[in-house]
């Protein structure tokens, strides 16, 4: 837990659905959207691995194959910190549809105990980080909202 922050959703825009189910729905979530916008004001969304800590939560540049470790979204973050993360579940039943999305502001963070710490997070979830550590830097959203639907 970060100091000074609060457990558990601070901002619950909806009667529906209540804090500790979006925080369960999110925490599950295996991929997530995180939208940041581009140095022109531009909205710009990836799927991502992520894991969520207390109030934030974590992404890794990892060893997926792509052109270099510094991706667009870290240009983004740094240049726009306001950014989010969606995580949904889509069913053919419609009354099983459902949303949840964290807005914060995004820190990049290159190394050091946080990073190492997001790391090791991380790679208590996904098999894949546990295989092959993420070598690039982890992008933190510090989570000041949440929203969801239904």
């Amino acid at each position: 837990m970060n100091p000074g922050r609060t457990a558990g959703p601070r901002s619950v825009d909806s009667i529906v659905m209540d804090g500790p189910v979006a925080r369960r729905r999110v925490a599950e979530a295996r991929v997530g959207r995180l939208a940041t916008l581009t140095s022109e004001g531009r909205p710009h969304v990836v799927p991502c691995c992520f894991v969520l800590d207390d109030q934030t939560v974590y992404s890794a540049v990892d060893a997926k194959p792509k052109s270099t470790l510094a991706l667009r979204r870290l240009e983004n973050v740094k240049a726009h910190p306001s950014c989010s993360l969606l995580v949904d579940h889509y069913a053919e039943e419609w009354a099983d549809l459902w949303w949840v999305r964290v807005d914060g502001s995004g820190r990049v963070i290159e190394g050091g105990n946080e990073r190492e710490r997001a790391l090791d997070l991380l790679k208590a979830k996904y098999r894949q980080y546990r295989e092959t550590t993420p070598p690039g830097a982890v992008v933190a959203l510090d989570i000041e909202r949440w929203r969801m639907w239904p």
